[in-house]
């Protein structure tokens, strides 16, 4: 090579570096629609639209939690086919709301069974009906009230109910050999929750599920989150269950506090923040704060 070639050819590979060091340029490159990520054993995660699904794929069947919106279920379940031919045995919902099952429609005539808690079923017949989009509906054929559980394989698989919290519906489906407990909504990490009060909400009480999820589960336990403030961080431990945990007890207090500070709803309303529990961001903090007022004033 001679010497202006040479040049050349090194100036153009200095260039393409330092345009690949820089992060923006590279995560516009590597930009993809939806993530599909192993964690433990057959068992992963999916995230595109909507609250993150995991799913399991083993030599006896395919297991999947949450389906979000119609096209990422699609895209889901093309993924799990190349895998595996074994058929699709479960897919479990944590709770009613669209972003968690508005894709179950998908899975019509390819699930063998659809399990959910008993009022997440309940929950997701009247907002279809409200909404007048049964037709779109891919209901729960399997209920349970207070455990369910089912050995796929090498897997046992546990979906309990500890009480209302984000939803009066809301079930942990734990995968117990692997150790991985997909929380649904029971976790929003790091991010304004939404408190659903129409569908049984109870603040007070989430925080008490959250407390007997720690103590039931290990300190090995893998948790999934349904929501995050950083896309990348919806797993964790239970030092995310005990930040959700600080956040709605400090939520309470903040308001309370307000309330008999003599403030009116539309003052506490302008909160930004909520003290002690600053980690807690994005979009949505008046409607903690509505669900906050409601449920104290309540009474």
């Amino acid at each position: 090579m001679d010497r202006r070639k040479f040049v050349q050819t090194t100036g153009m590979s200095l260039a393409m570096m330092a345009l690949f060091q820089n992060k923006g340029v590279a995560a516009f490159l590597d930009d993809e629609k939806y993530k599909f990520k192993i964690l433990r054993n057959d068992i992963g995660i999916f995230t595109e639209q909507g609250g993150t699904i995991a799913w399991m794929s083993n030599p006896e069947g395919v297991v999947v939690v949450d389906s979000q919106f119609p096209e990422p279920a699609g895209h889901l379940i093309a993924e799990l086919k190349k895998r595996s031919t074994k058929p699709f045995k479960l897919l479990i919902n944590t709770h009613h709301h669209g972003d968690h099952t508005s894709g179950n429609i998908a899975f019509k005539g390819l699930a063998e069974h659809v399990v959910a808690h008993e009022n997440s079923l309940a929950n997701q017949k009247r907002v279809a009906q409200a909404q007048n989009k049964e037709e779109t509906q891919l209901y729960p054929d399997l209920t349970f009230k207070d455990k369910w559980e089912k050995n796929i394989g090498n897997e046992n698989i546990k979906a309990q109910y500890f009480g209302a919290a984000h939803t009066n519906g809301d079930s942990i489906i734990h995968f117990q050999n692997a150790n991985i407990a997909h929380m649904g909504d029971l976790v929003f990490n790091r991010r304004f929750p939404f408190i659903d009060k129409s569908a049984g909400a109870s603040i007070s009480n989430w925080s008490v599920v959250l407390e007997e999820a720690c103590k039931y589960y290990d300190n090995d336990t893998l948790f999934i989150f349904g929501h995050a403030a950083e896309p990348e961080n919806v797993t964790g431990n239970k030092a995310d269950l005990k930040a959700m945990q600080n956040y709605l007890d400090k939520l309470l207090l903040y308001v309370n506090t307000e309330i008999k500070a003599g403030k009116s709803k539309e003052e506490i309303l302008k909160a930004e923040m909520i003290p002690g529990a600053d980690d807690f961001k994005g979009q949505g903090i008046e409607r903690s704060l509505t669900a906050a007022y409601e449920e104290l004033t309540a009474q």
